[in-house]
C-alpha cells in the first residue's frame, strides 16, 4: 500500500468518531417520560414478559436483528496472527457490511484467547444477547472445532464466514461454469490449491452440490496432500489422495477445474496449457490471484476465469452471501445455519446469474449486454435482487428442514419487505462510482494549486473514476506533488501562463472575443479573461481538451459559474439550474434550485422540474416531485403560492406521467403518513417526495445548508443541469470526499454528453 493510501485508510478510520460503527437509539428519548419507559421503572415490564416466555425477547429487544462478529485475531485477512485487539478494525468493517447490505445490527467482539475451550465457553455465554454468531478470522484447524461445537451447543445461527462464505459463492460459480462449459459436475476433475479453512470448506461444498470426492486433489504449501504423508491433521487427512503425484504441475494436468485459495502466481501459463479442454479457473488469492487474469485468458481462449478482485469479471466475493444468509436465518428465528440453508444460498445465487440483469447493474458497469456467460457466472455485488432472493431461499430452507421457529407463509410479501428494508437508493453512490469507472473521462481540475484538489485527483486516478488533468502553475503544482508525495507525476498539467501565443491560446482568445464582443469584450479583454482559470477551463471543455471541469473551491458560486454560463451556456430550450443530492436514511433526496435561479417564474419552475425529472431518472430512481411553498394546496395565498400552483397545473395537464404535486409544505412532502392522512387526493399520496423544488433560491440554499450542518446528512453537489457541456462546481472549502463525489457525477454527466 502506498503512503497516501495508507494515510487515507488511517484517516478514514480515525476521522470524527473513531471506528466505523455506533449504537443509535430506536425509540424517542427526549422527555422524562421517554426515559422512564426506556429504563426504570417502565423497563421492568418487558423483563417480566421475557421471564414468562423467553421468546418474548424477540418482541421486546433487539436480539432478533443482532449478530455478534467474533474473532481472536489469529488469521486476520492476509496479516496472519496479529492478535485480538488489532483485528478490531476488520470486525467493525464486517459489521458495517452486515448493516449496509442486509440491515443487520452488529456488535464486534474480540476475544483475547487462543484456548479453544475458553473461546467456546465465552461465546456460549453470550447467547442471550444475540440472534446469531458470525465467527471471523480464526486460524485452522481450531476454527473447525470451534464452529462445530458452537453449532451443536447453541440454539442460534452460528457460521464461520471464512469457511463457508467463499464456499457458497464459489460453489455457485462452479455450478454455472460447469453448465456453460458443458461439463458434468459429478465427473469434473478438481484441483484445490490451499488447505486452510476456506479451501476445506469449499471442497466440502463442491461435494454437496454434486462433485465426487475421488475426483478432487488438494494441495498445501508442501505439495499434494497424499495419504502416505506423515502427521496429517484430520482436516487435511480427509482429502488425501492415493494418486502418485506430488506437485501442482502434476495435479493440474488434464484437470477440469482449478480452485485457488493460496498465494499469487503459483499457477503458470505452462501448467494452465496442460489442463483439460474448456477449463474453469477460480483463482481467489487476494490481492493478486494464483494466475493473473490477463495471462490466463491470453493463454486459453476456452477458459472461464474468476478471481477475488472487483476489477475483473466473475468476482468471488463473500459479500454476495453472508449478509443475506444471516438475514434469512434471523427472520425465521432459525436455531442453526445447516447445510441445506447454505446449499439453498448457493442455488439462489447461481440462479440469479441466469436471470435478466437489472438495469441498475448494467448501468453501473456500463455494460448493457451483460448476461449469463463466460464473463458473468455469478451476480455483481451491487445487484439489488441478492437480498430478497438469497434471504428468502435461506429462510425457506430453514423452514423446510425444521430449524425455524417463525414460519413465513407469504414469501412474495417477505421479499417485498426486504426490498423496502434496504431500498435500492441506499447504494446510489456506490452504483454511480461503478458507472463512472466503467468509462472514465478526462476531468479538468481548474484549481490545481489546492492540496484538496490534488489529493482528490489522485483518488480519482487510483480508483479509475476519471483521468485527471490539472490546471495551474506547473512549477508550483509539481512542487506540491513532491512535498505531499502524491502519485500524480504522470498526470497532465496545463499551465495557462506558458500557453500565450500558442495555437490553443489563440483559439481560446478568438472564441471568447466572438462570444462576448457584443457584451463589451475587446480582444485585449478576451486575453485578460483567459488569465482566469475558469474561463480557460471552460474553453478546454468547449474544444474537447477535457471532457468535464471541476472548479469553485476558491471563489463564490456566482463568480465561479459566470465563465461557464457566458462561454458554454444552456442547452437549447433548457434553463440552467442546480440541485443537491442529500444522502439521507430514506435514501437520496434531491433539492433544487439551490444555487442558480434567484426567483424563478412559474415557467422557470416548470422547466426546472422537467429537467430534474429527466436527470434523476438517469440515476435509476423514480422521481417523486414536490413543489414547495408555505401553503398546502391553496391553504394560504400569495405570489409564491400562485406561481407554484401555475407550474403544477401546467405539468399536470401537459406531463401527466410525471409524479409531481404542490403547492405543499416541506413536512407533508417528506412524510407519507401525514400526506396520505391529510391530502389523500395528492399524486404523491402513498409515498413521499424524493425531489423538492423550492420556490426561490433563498429558501433552497438555506434549507440544504441547514440539513447538511444539522442533519448529519452528506450532500453531493451542486449538480449543474441544463448546460451544453458538463461543467460542475464545488462548494467553497469542499472536503476531498466531496470533491471525489462531485467528480463522479461530472464523469457520468460527460458520459451522457458523448
Amino acid at each position: 500500500m502506498n503512503d497516501n493510501r495508507k494515510k487515507d485508510a488511517l484517516n478514514y478510520h480515525s476521522m470524527g468518531k473513531p471506528g466505523k460503527i455506533e449504537v443509535i437509539p430506536t425509540k424517542p428519548t427526549n422527555t422524562q417520560r421517554d426515559l422512564s419507559l426506556a429504563y426504570s421503572p417502565g423497563v421492568a415490564e418487558p423483563c417480566l414478559e421475557i421471564e414468562k416466555d423467553p421468546e418474548n425477547a424477540y418482541k421486546y429487544t433487539a436480539k432478533g436483528n443482532l449478530v455478534a462478529v467474533i474473532s481472536n485475531g489469529t488469521a486476520v485477512l492476509g496479516l496472519g496472527d496479529i492478535g485480538a485487539l488489532a483485528s478490531k478494525p476488520v470486525m467493525e468493517g464486517k459489521g458495517l457490511l452486515f448493516k449496509i447490505f442486509a440491515d443487520i445490527d452488529v456488535f464486534d467482539i474480540e476475544l483475547d484467547t487462543k484456548n479453544v475451550d475458553e473461546f467456546i465457553n465465552i461465546v456460549k455465554a453470550l447467547e442471550p444477547t444475540f440472534g446469531g454468531i458470525n465467527l471471523e478470522d480464526i486460524k485452522a484447524p481450531e476454527c473447525f472445532e470451534i464452529e462445530k461445537r458452537l453449532k451443536a451447543e447453541m440454539n442460534i445461527p452460528v457460521m464461520h464466514d471464512d469457511q463457508h462464505g467463499t464456499a457458497i459463492i464459489s460453489g455457485a460459480a462452479l455450478i454455472n461454469a460447469c453448465e456453460l462449459q458443458e461439463k458434468d459436475i459429478s465427473t469434473v476433475k478438481i484441483v484445490v490449491n490451499g488447505a486452510g479453512a476456506a479451501a476445506i470448506s469449499c471442497t466440502g461444498m463442491y461435494i454437496s452440490v454434486g462433485a465426487k470426492k475421488e475426483n478432487i486433489v488438494m494441495l498445501d504449501s508442501k505439495g499434494v496432500i497424499r495419504a502416505d504423508r506423515d502427521n496429517l491433521d484430520p482436516s487435511k487427512a480427509e482429502w488425501a489422495t492415493d494418486r502418485d503425484i506430488s506437485t501442482l504441475a502434476d495435479a493440474v494436468k488434464d484437470a477440469d477445474v482449478f480452485i485457488g485459495l493460496s498465494a499469487a502466481d503459483v499457477l503458470t501459463a505452462e501448467m494452465l496449457k496442460t489442463m483439460a479442454k474448456d477449463p474453469i479457473v477460480l483463482a481467489m488469492a487476494n490481492p493478486n490471484p494464483e494466475i493473473a487474469y490477463e495471462l490466463a485468458v491470453g493463454t486459453r481462449e476456452d477458459i472461464i476465469m474468476g478471481t477475488g478482485r472487483s476489477d475483473y469479471p466473475n468476482q468471488v466475493n463473500n459479500v454476495l452471501g453472508f449478509p443475506y444468509i444471516f438475514r434469512g436465518a434471523l427472520d425465521v428465528r432459525s436455531t442453526t445455519i445447516n447445510e441445506e440453508m447454505k446449499i439453498a444460498a448457493v442455488r439462489a445465487i447461481a440462479e440469479l446469474a441466469k436471470q435478466p440483469v437489472p438495469e441498475v447493474v448494467t448501468q453501473a458497469y456500463n455494460n448493457h449486454s451483460l448476461k449469463f456467460g463466460k464473463d458473468y457466472i455469478i451476480p455483481k455485488p451491487n445487484d439489488p435482487r441478492l437480498l430478497p432472493e438469497v434471504s428468502a431461499a435461506v429462510a425457506k430452507a430453514a423452514i423446510e428442514t425444521g430449524v425455524a421457529k417463525n414460519i413465513i407463509t407469504d414469501f412474495e410479501e417477505y421479499k417485498t419487505s426486504l426490498i423496502k428494508r434496504i431500498g435500492k437508493e441506499s447504494t446510489i453512490m456506490r452504483n454511480l462510482t461503478q458507472t463512472a469507472k466503467s468509462n472514465p473521462k478526462r476531468v479538468l481540475f481548474a484549481e490545481g494549486d489546492r492540496f484538496e484538489i490534488l489529493r482528490a485527483a489522485q483518488i480519482v486516478k487510483e480508483e479509475k473514476i476519471g483521468i485527471p488533468v490539472i490546471l495551474g502553475k506547473k512549477s508550483k503544482i509539481q512542487q506540491m506533488i513532491k512535498d505531499y508525495m502524491l502519485d500524480l507525476e504522470d498526470v497532465e498539467i496545463v499551465d495557462p501562463s506558458t500557453e500565450e501565443d500558442s495555437d490553443r491560446y489563440n483559439q481560446f482568445v478568438e472564441f471568447i472575443y466572438n462570444k462576448r464582443a457584443r457584451k463589451g469584450v475587446s480582444l485585449s479583454d478576451a486575453k485578460k479573461l483567459l488569465r482566469d482559470r475558469n474561463y480557460f477551463g471552460s474553453c478546454m471543455v468547449e474544444f474537447g481538451y477535457a471532457d468535464t471541469m471541476i472548479s469553485g473551491m476558491t471563489k463564490n458560486y456566482s463568480q465561479a459559474i459566470r465563465p461557464a454560463l457566458e462561454l458554454i451556456g444552456a442547452e437549447e430550450g433548457m434553463k440552467v439550474a442546480s440541485m443537491y443530492m442529500m444522502l439521507t436514511e430514506k435514501g437520496p433526496i434531491f433539492l433544487g434550485d439551490t444555487t442558480v435561479n434567484l426567483n424563478p417564474s412559474a415557467d422557470d419552475l416548470v422547466n426546472i422540474t422537467l429537467q430534474f425529472n429527466e436527470t434523476i431518472k438517469k440515476f435509476k430512481i423514480e422521481p417523486k416531485i414536490a413543489l414547495l411553498s408555505y401553503s398546502n394546496f391553496g391553504s394560504n395565498k400569495g405570489e409564491t403560492v400562485e406561481k407554484v400552483q401555475q407550474a403544477v397545473k401546467y405539468i399536470h395537464k401537459n406531463h401527466p406521467e410525471i409524479i409531481v404535486d404542490g403547492d405543499i409544505q416541506a413536512n407533508f412532502a417528506v412524510n407519507k403518513e401525514k400526506l396520505k392522512s391529510n391530502f389523500p387526493f395528492s399524486k404523491l399520496s402513498g409515498s413521499y417526495a424524493n425531489t423538492l423544488v423550492f420556490p426561490n433560491l433563498e429558501s433552497a440554499n438555506i434549507s440544504y445548508k441547514l440539513l447538511q450542518e444539522l442533519g448529519n446528512i452528506e450532500a453531493v453537489g451542486p449538480i449543474l443541469i441544463g448546460m451544453k457541456k458538463p461543467i460542475h462546481l464545488l462548494q467553497l472549502d469542499s472536503t476531498v470526499r466531496e470533491i471525489v463525489n462531485m467528480v463522479t457525477i461530472a464523469v457520468i454527466d460527460a458520459q451522457q454528453h458523448d
